[in-house]
């Protein structure tokens, strides 16, 4: 294949980046059929090129090989955690804010990311939403509950479950990476403070009232709900009775389907138990996500041709990716496998670019968790923490923004957030990039 087959899968991000900043209106209406339009484009140059059948057999994998756990497990989480309430007057202070960003963060790599986002967003816009200067108290918390947080076990982010079921030990990023984690979740924490406490100095009074109502936590049932989710999730990974299906060339394996049924048990369970109040004062909708859902079925089949160019290594079209991040030895750039992994996930999603540099770097876990485990950690790094530069870098990047943007919150554009986070965030990847704590990254 060659580049312009990608054309479809650049339209779509373009769109997505675009579409709410120039045509707002049609865009909110019609971003359905605008994904499908881009997807379609891109079945139909595979189509073109290999026959209706090799169309129809990646279209296949794409959505039962790869987007449906994918969008269960978030409708799932979404679910369950949108029946959690946290009621009360929450004061938005840089201090309330920052002990729930931490929280989130603490929270992410044991709920996961889009849990820990769903339990604490909804709590986060109420303390806040009075408040005239918001939108960094968003920006952050996406990047620290959303990503950044999720670092540290398979649970946390999808990356690094993907890494799992390939053979990644359950606890090699707690080990390896605890320490990168800390450093970046505390700088960016102290970073928030202060440029809360100085957006804060700004507020109006009426933006300053004391709280009322004490704390409370409602529907914990789904607190029980999320505990199942996860316990759902370890054993699909642990459980292998060697029986799948076939269709079309996609095996689906019968723990994962098992999986997949019981999640949305679950969720069905948690709409069934949760009072309705519980979820009509959180603000829950289904349009967030609803507009993940239709999105990221559009990127999972339009990156088709793109994943298919990178396979094809050194014959196809990325075959200078290849050469970027190795020697003519074959030894790997640690710190451009960090750099390449993380620039493609904030545009590509974390999830598939993990497991694509995963393979190119050989995809032994054995091997990059022994003698190559610098370039393990370059790659689960850069996948988790520059997940945050996009709102598309991540699913529960775009999941908050929306849910924000709902209730009222003006949340920046595409190349908005883009450059609000990068100035954020870049350099403190620069200061990972020469961190002398081991794994260090090495630039061979």
């Amino acid at each position: 294949m060659k580049l312009p087959f990608a054309l479809p899968f650049a339209g779509l991000l373009l769109s997505i980046a675009l579409g709410p900043l120039l045509f707002p209106k049609l865009w909110h209406a019609h971003y359905g059929k605008i994904a499908a339009a881009w997807s379609a484009a891109a079945l139909t140059s595979i189509a073109w090129l290999a026959g209706g059948s090799v169309m129809l057999a990646a279209f296949v994998h794409a959505m039962l090989g790869e987007y449906l756990s994918f969008i269960v497990l978030l409708f799932a989480l979404y679910t369950v955690a949108g029946g959690i309430l946290v009621s009360g007057d929450i004061r938005g202070t840089p201090w309330n804010n920052a002990a729930i960003l931490a929280l989130g963060t603490a929270m992410a790599s044991i709920v996961g990311t889009t849990g820990a986002a769903m339990i604490l967003i909804r709590p986060l816009i109420r303390a806040n939403v009075s408040r005239r200067y918001n939108v960094h108290v968003m920006i952050f918390f996406i990047i620290l509950v959303a990503n950044v947080g999720g670092a540290l076990s398979p649970l946390g982010d999808p990356p690094l479950f993907i890494g799992f079921l390939n053979g990644v030990d359950f606890f090699w990023t707690t080990r390896n990476l605890w320490i990168q984690t800390a450093i970046v979740a505390g700088l960016l924490l102290a970073m928030f403070v202060a440029f809360d406490l100085w957006r804060f100095r700004s507020e109006p009074i009426d933006g300053r009232i004391e709280p009322a109502d004490p704390v409370r936590i409602r529907g914990l049932v789904n607190v029980v709900l999320i505990a199942a989710i996860i316990g759902c999730i370890l054993l699909s990974a642990n459980w292998r009775p060697g029986v799948a299906v076939e269709i079309l060339g996609t095996r689906l394996e019968l723990q994962n389907l098992m999986r997949d049924g019981l999640l949305v048990a679950i969720a069905l369970l948690s709409l069934w138990w949760t009072q309705d109040e519980h979820r009509e004062a959180n603000g829950f909708t289904w349009e967030p996500i609803r507009e993940v859902a239709k999105l990221f079925a559009g990127i999972f089949t339009a990156i088709i041709p793109v994943l298919a160019m990178l396979d094809a290594g050194r014959n196809g079209a990325f075959a200078w990716l290849l050469t970027a991040v190795t020697d003519r030895g074959g030894t790997p750039h640690e710190v451009a496998y960090f750099w390449y992994t993380g620039v493609m996930s904030a545009f590509l999603d974390n999830a598939p670019t993990y497991l694509l540099f995963f393979k190119l770097a050989g995809g032994d876990a054995r091997e990059l968790m022994g003698e190559l485990t610098g370039t393990l950690a370059a790659i689960s790094m850069g996948a988790v923490y520059m997940g945050a530069l996009t709102y598309i870098g991540n699913a529960p990047n775009f999941m908050v923004a929306a849910i924000a943007a709902e209730r009222g919150i003006r949340m920046p554009s595409f190349f908005g957030y883009l450059l609000r986070a990068g100035a954020i965030l870049v350099p403190l990847f620069l200061l990972l990039t020469f961190l002398p704590v081991a794994p260090v990254l090495k630039l061979h």
